[in-house]
């Protein structure tokens, strides 16, 4: 058990399909809140998209994620599993029970993630907050933008995932589709210690000592429980990322990291780092507790096992 397995890639990809589909209106509707202007709040911001644009307007930009999120996804937690049974085999604990975690095999093989994850998913980020942002009227708050800059205003700039990478890539350099690295290495390091330690010590706690794995119940409810935590915690600094990702779309406004906390608060003041945080927590359970039993269960099916594995 020791070995590299390609399974858990494989289980994380139909994990992270199933969980884009559950989880993109509300991940819309945070990108809005949080890069956008004049929305209020969540209930708010969900009428005026649909009063605006319609039910199609919460699934703006869903395709790209959807494409390259299941494959973001899939190498996380085929990353994270095999880094912690490396560890495991490296402490030489492979014939311990395969509910035996140590907290810092788990801590050391999330951060794995989290840092494998920023160079995969910067760009997909960048590309599905380009496509969710370009029908906000940037021009109402941005009074004393260029004519061109206003005009570009009126119909999307992106025709699509396609057309957004090679604009960026024109405009910007390869150095554009990073823009809000720094920001999401700040937001998923830490994002993912907060996501799969909670996971496996709830899966565990849940879990009683006679069964010999958790049930489908155990794992969808300690993969949300997982979920809303990382992303309730991850939200000041996903504000951050937001607005350094939603930038250049018609203007820059930001210089870096520093500069756009700097300008957020000294407009908006500390409560601006916490806008969003109902959605994400909200949105945060069902689309963990939809990606964690996917890939639970998938790896069950692969496996040909009887007892729902843990990562």
């Amino acid at each position: 058990m020791g070995s590299f397995q390609l399974e858990d890639f494989a289980a994380g990809w139909i994990g992270g399909a199933a969980s884009v589909i559950v989880g993109h209106p509300l991940d819309t509707v945070k990108t809005r809140l949080q890069a956008g202007i004049n929305y209020g709040n969540t209930l708010s911001c969900i009428r005026t998209v649909y009063k605006r644009e319609s039910v199609f307007g919460f699934f703006k930009g869903m395709s790209f994620p959807l494409a390259s999120i299941a494959v973001y996804n899939s190498v996380v937690f085929g990353v994270f599993s095999n880094t912690q049974r490396f560890l495991s085999q490296y402490h030489g604990r492979e014939s311990e029970a395969s509910r035996s975690h140590t907290l810092s095999d788990l801590l050391l093989a999330s951060m794995v993630a989290g840092v494998v994850s920023v160079g995969l998913g910067t760009p997909v980020d960048l590309i599905k907050i380009r496509l969710q942002m370009q029908t906000q009227p940037f021009q109402e708050a941005n009074l004393g933008l260029k004519p061109r800059a206003v005009a570009l205003g009126v119909q999307p700039i992106y025709q699509g995932p396609v057309h957004c990478i090679a604009t960026i890539v024109r405009t910007e350099g390869l150095a554009g589709m990073y823009r809000g690295v720094g920001a999401m290495l700040l937001r998923d390091v830490p994002g993912y210690c907060l996501y799969f330690i909670p996971y496996v010590f709830l899966n565990e706690w849940i879990t009683p000592e006679t069964c010999t794995g958790p049930s489908p119940c155990a794992v969808w409810l300690a993969g949300g429980m997982a979920g809303a935590i990382s992303w309730g915690t991850a939200t000041p600094m996903d504000v951050v990322k937001s607005r350094l990702q939603a930038d250049g779309v018609y203007l820059n406004k930001y210089k870096g990291v520093l500069d756009c906390i700097s300008q957020s608060y000294q407009k908006e003041g500390l409560k601006v780092f916490f806008r969003g945080i109902t959605v994400n927590t909200v949105r945060g359970f069902p689309m963990s507790a939809t990606m964690f039993l996917g890939y639970e269960l998938s790896l069950k099916a692969i496996r040909g096992d009887h007892t729902v594995p843990s990562p």
